[in-house]
């Protein structure tokens, strides 16, 4: 019996036929390998393309009307919280400014003078009083003479006369007083009306005046500017725009079968196009519209007809972004961005239920209006009352 035995060539040849065998077999156990893992990291994820920067575009508008003179910042220019952006011609807010001065220190002399009127009219009164009551003693003491025929009848008529006259002149000097205390009873000379009415002038002078230099109500950067110098503007009227760069967040909008695994709190990373895929911004859920965006928009799709073809909705989710990563990489309103959430921790609410408790965006620049103006009526009131003060209540 005669045994073969392979020459070492064609053992190497056999193996080098098996081994695109095996090389596709590897293959493809990686990627299934590969296809597993990323369907099981899907199941705790989900992306989307179709989000975008969004934030504030707070409108620049004047309250008073008037004609621009100067304006302090152009687009993409930075400005700061309270900093002024555009005067006005304030000739005509200062003309009223000072008349309304004027009229509030008249007021308030005015008003001294109705109550020294009615401490006049007090002393007349008793004056009065004493008159009536020394013509009654005086008939009094001539009708106990008149039996003796010391006193004659006439003048005893003269006598009473006179009485009469006393009585007639307290009633009128009564009747006086009662119409200047109606101008000033139960008031202090701060609360006159006329006082009151002059002093509601003054604040609303003041209050024009002031208004009359338009300042930033946020800070950020000017953009949209339409306002031209030597425009006659109106109160409403867009004068430009400024954009605080730090209040910005991204509006993913999501498939309507992507929404189901969403959670209020849950961890998102984002990066933009605007950056390399190494800049990553780390945000938070923190709420889902209450509808699509097609259901918001001006014209709504009516699907009510024969040809219907069904298109997937998409359901905007707001994110809020780190400050820092903000501040160290700036992000520009409407700029496009890449999201992935992180849909493993599924316990957060779906949609908000507790409203603010405090203001979220406010702004200061009108705040010391009123108390300024208050200050200037102090001022003005001050400079006019006098040392002595009215009092409150003045009775007979």
């Amino acid at each position: 019996m005669t045994t073969t035995t392979p020459s070492p060539a064609a053992t190497t040849q056999q193996r080098t036929s098996h081994r695109p065998t095996l090389l596709l077999i590897l293959a493809i156990v990686l990627m299934v390998v590969a296809l597993c893992v990323a369907y099981l990291l899907k199941l705790d994820s989900e992306s989307t393309d179709d989000a975008y920067v969004d934030g504030n575009v707070v409108q620049v508008t004047s309250q008073v009307s008037g004609t621009v003179t100067a304006i302090n910042g152009d687009n993409t220019d930075h400005v700061d919280s309270n900093a002024p952006l555009v005067t006005l011609n304030a000739v005509d807010a200062e003309i009223q400014y000072e008349r309304a001065q004027s009229n509030l220190a008249r007021a308030v002399r005015l008003a001294r003078t109705e109550y020294y009127q009615v401490q006049q009219l007090l002393a007349e009164v008793e004056q009065r009083r004493n008159d009536v009551r020394k013509a009654r003693d005086d008939l009094r003491r001539r009708n106990q003479l008149a039996d003796s025929g010391a006193v004659s009848r006439e003048e005893i008529s003269h006598t009473a006369d006179v009485l009469k006259n006393a009585i007639a002149g307290l009633d009128g000097t009564q009747h006086a007083l009662s119409i200047r205390r109606a101008m000033v009873d139960d008031t202090t000379l701060r609360t006159h009306p006329d006082v009151l009415v002059a002093a509601s002038n003054l604040r609303d002078a003041y209050i024009a005046l002031h208004r009359t230099q338009i300042y930033s109500p946020v800070a950020g950067v000017i953009t949209k500017r339409s306002v031209q110098v030597g425009q006659k503007i109106s109160p409403g009227v867009a004068l430009m725009s400024v954009v605080p760069v730090d209040q910005v967040w991204v509006n993913a909008n999501f498939k309507e079968s992507q929404i189901e695994d969403l959670r209020i709190g849950q961890p998102v990373e984002l990066r933009a196009d605007a950056y390399s895929r190494s800049v990553i911004f780390h945000g938070t859920i923190i709420g889902l519209d209450a509808g699509t965006g097609s259901a918001f928009s001006l014209m709504p799709a009516q699907n009510a007809t024969g040809n219907w073809i069904k298109v997937t909705q998409r359901v905007p989710v707001r994110i809020a972004l780190r400050p820092q990563e903000i501040a160290q990489n700036p992000l520009r309103l409407g700029l496009s961005m890449r999201v992935s959430v992180d849909t493993s921790d599924r316990n957060g609410p779906v949609l908000n239920k507790t409203g603010a408790q405090q203001p979220v965006y406010s702004t200061e620049i009108f705040k010391n209006e009123l108390k300024d103006a208050n200050d200037v009526v102090e001022r003005v009131i001050g400079a006019n009352e006098g040392s002595d003060h009215a009092p409150k209540n003045l009775k007979l």
